[in-house]
């Protein structure tokens, strides 16, 4: 418990504002739940969140500690009530999470609450699965990463040991993971391999394709088929053996065949006459092909997991349906 005492500055404030002021990590629909359950006292008794203050009222604050501490990125999961996680799969040590275009998955510079890691926390936190403050507290983490305006499937480790064995996979090509995109024109090939070397330039946050090897290039390979076409767009599925920044955009893009709605590697002209804002690409089936033991992540050996939709494919081909999971390979 907590106690402050009303002074002349925080006079005639309502009382739930009062407390959204004094404790910013405290989520609003919280500090309402608190107040009707008269964990927040004034002089002693419950109160109303609407109540007005008065200079020298006390107030006891029956609220986790947590919440007085002032808000930093490490603490952000905190201000969120009601995370929002798509599912796909849970168990001990991982989890498998659809995530949206325009989510980033760390904070930056551009967002530090509303990402997909603080989501996560703040769902294992409320499940109290996790919490920073206990002595030697693992992280939460993400496997993997995909950007901003790309959506799909994430993996997040919830244990020290589900990290590392999941890292070793990941390191070792041991999934298998596979995307959709719409592309401008018609791949020549229906069917077939990108390879080529990607030269990443950090302060301009891009790749640039090579075709031979040059010093700071690394080798892409992405195979991939064309699923239907329709009009001037393709609907393609890209299995990535080389996990790349940029892989399939920068090598489409070389191809002649930049992703709708990429304003980076693409047209915006071209984007434009589709009213796309953000790249075509969705991470939307995943497969575990483990070679090596697996220890507590055994289970997963075998199984594909496989989004519900992809909001483009439904948009620019109503007509195709998703493929079964099963059949995950080129």
């Amino acid at each position: 418990m907590k106690e402050f005492t009303i002074g002349k500055n925080d006079a005639g404030q309502r009382l739930d504002r009062w407390l959204a002021k004094t404790l910013p990590l405290l989520p609003a629909p919280l500090a309402q739940k608190y107040i009707r359950l008269k964990r927040v006292k004034v002089n002693g008794k419950g109160s109303k969140r609407d109540v007005r203050l008065a200079a020298g009222d006390i107030l006891q604050l029956y609220i986790n500690d947590e919440f007085f501490d002032k808000p930093t990125p490490e603490n952000a999961f905190l201000s969120l009530y009601q995370p929002k996680l798509n599912i796909l799969f849970e168990n001990e040590h991982i989890l498998l999470l659809d995530k949206r275009p325009g989510m980033v998955v760390h904070p930056d510079e551009s967002e530090r609450v509303n990402t997909l890691l603080t989501h996560l926390q703040a769902y294992l936190y409320q499940k109290k699965e996790w919490s920073p403050y206990q002595e030697n507290s693992f992280a939460p983490a993400l496997c993997n990463r995909i950007d901003r305006n790309t959506g799909g499937i994430v993996i997040a480790a919830k244990t020290a040991e589900g990290l590392r064995v999941m890292n070793q996979k990941i390191r070792d090509r041991e999934l298998e993971k596979y995307y959709l995109c719409v592309v401008h024109g018609r791949p020549e090939r229906p069917q077939g391999k990108l390879e080529h070397y990607l030269l990443k330039d950090e302060a301009k946050k891009q790749v640039f394709v090579r075709r031979r090897s040059e010093p700071g290039a690394r080798t892409a390979v992405t195979l991939y088929r064309t699923l239907a076409t329709r009009g001037d767009l393709s609907l393609v599925e890209c299995q990535l053996i080389t996990g790349r920044t940029h892989q399939i955009r920068a090598q489409f893009a070389a191809a002649g065949h930049p992703l709708l709605g990429d304003g980076k590697y693409g047209s915006e002209r071209e984007n434009r006459k589709y009213g796309r804002h953000g790249q075509a690409l969705y991470s939307y089936k995943l497969a575990f092909r483990f070679t090596t033991d697996a220890g507590p992540l055994a289970e997963l050996n075998g199984r594909v997991w496989q989004v519900d939709k992809v909001d483009f494919v439904e948009e620019y081909f109503p007509a195709f349906s998703l493929p079964a999971p099963e059949t995950a390979g080129l």
